[in-house]
């Protein structure tokens, strides 16, 4: 096995998981407004979004098929609409609920927020996830000798790096959960995925239109 390589790949998943962004919003939000066990939930969905993208990863390598740049865009284009209209919902709920009545978040009488299923929906359509897969994540391939060994590293060593930051972010809002963090959380993360959403909307639209 290649260590040095090895060692660059789970130093760059771990800056690109911990760095804030959809996937970390979500947990954040969802960890505020629906308690920690909801909050796993939807990590879980994230990593479940995760193995597909590798999985169509290594069906580019093996098929040495060319990404079209406007295809590539395009996907992300969908995912950054997708984002912002979790973000505008998760805003609405914050800014409907009074900051005296927060209580509702902390006790998790929010069902719809989170979950398995909107994990994967933000972890697909995450841009940042979507291009790391398909324009890095090849040259990293190399890690051992056998592609399917290699495929089998790398796809544990973001499965472990991806929860365990993920985690981190649970325990942390579970330490500080309380009605009015919780709101000013769920302000702040709706805020930043409105962000990444418009920003990567502005992206996008510029490298279809070039």
């Amino acid at each position: 096995m290649n260590t040095a390589l090895t060692a660059t790949y789970a130093l760059t998943v771990l800056l690109l998981i911990a760095t804030p962004g959809p996937v970390v919003a979500l947990i954040v939000n969802t960890a505020a407004a629906s308690g920690s066990r909801k909050a796993l939930f939807t990590a879980v969905g994230t990593n479940w979004a995760s193995l597909v993208l590798i999985g169509a990863a290594a069906w580019i390598i093996l098929t040495s098929a060319a990404i079209d740049k406007a295809w590539l865009s395009g996907m992300s284009l969908l995912g950054c609409l997708f984002i912002g209209y979790i973000a505008l919902g998760t805003l609405r709920e914050a800014l409907q609920a009074p900051a005296q009545s927060a209580t509702q978040a902390t006790s998790g009488a929010q069902p719809g927020r989170g979950g398995l299923l909107q994990g994967f929906m933000v972890g697909i359509s995450n841009p940042k996830d979507i291009i790391f897969f398909i324009a890095f994540f090849p040259q990293f391939i190399q890690i051992t000798e056998s592609f399917g060994k290699s495929m089998v590293v790398l796809s544990l060593l973001w499965i472990a790096i991806d929860f365990a930051v993920l985690s981190l972010y649970i325990f942390a809002i579970g330490k500080i959960a309380s009605p009015r963090s919780n709101r000013l959380i769920s302000l702040a993360s709706g805020v930043a995925l409105l962000l990444i959403a418009a920003v990567g909307l502005a992206y996008n639209l510029k490298e279809l239109a070039a």
